[in-house]
């Protein structure tokens, strides 16, 4: 399916770039300069403009082709195909950095695999740690619940010498009053 402009689409605020990215860039290129905000809104609509450019280039390149997705590939034909190859040797430049960034999250995120355990034996430790912390966890319910037998005892107790102190006070009561 091809690409379609945004000038035709009839919805622009769906297919544009997003401003503060646009703003972040213009202040990263242009630290000392001022730039109007209906300057700043010709850059995004630029932008963008460019982006379908490239983008329905490459869709037809990658059609062409026979294929179903757009590859670098695509994208760097169709910057030769408009004009732009001057831009070619900076875009293969960025290109490389994607991919050596993306290289690296990958390995950032196989940590486990770079540590030389073997699963099995990290599983086992895992299994290990998780009946360690049942185990404690058991043992600190017991000890709870023993806490709380206790103050029920002392509870029942201290109950039972108040009962009995309020018996042996009303059964003195009693004697005194068959004294009289």
């Amino acid at each position: 399916m091809p690409a379609t402009m945004a000038s035709s689409s009839g919805n622009d605020d769906d297919l544009t770039i997003p401003r503060a990215a646009i703003n972040k860039m213009i202040k990263e290129t242009l630290p000392n300069v001022r730039v109007a905000n209906d300057a700043r809104e010709l850059v995004v609509n630029c932008c963008t403009e460019f982006i379908h450019l490239i983008s329905s280039e490459a869709n037809e390149i990658c059609n062409k082709s026979d294929k179903k997705t757009i590859s670098p590939e695509h994208v760097i034909n169709a910057l030769e195909s408009l004009g732009f190859a001057s831009y070619i040797t900076e875009v293969k430049d960025v290109l490389q950095e994607c991919k050596t960034v993306a290289l690296k999250r990958r390995k950032a995120s196989s940590r486990l695999e770079n540590l030389g355990i073997p699963e099995e034996e990290l599983l086992r430790q895992q299994q290990e740690l998780f009946a360690k912390a049942r185990q404690q966890q058991a043992e600190l319910a017991q000890q709870e619940w023993l806490q709380m037998q206790q103050a029920a005892q002392q509870a029942q107790m201290a109950a039972a010498s108040a009962s009995a102190a309020q018996q042996a006070g009303s059964s003195q009561d009693e004697d005194e009053e068959d004294d009289m």
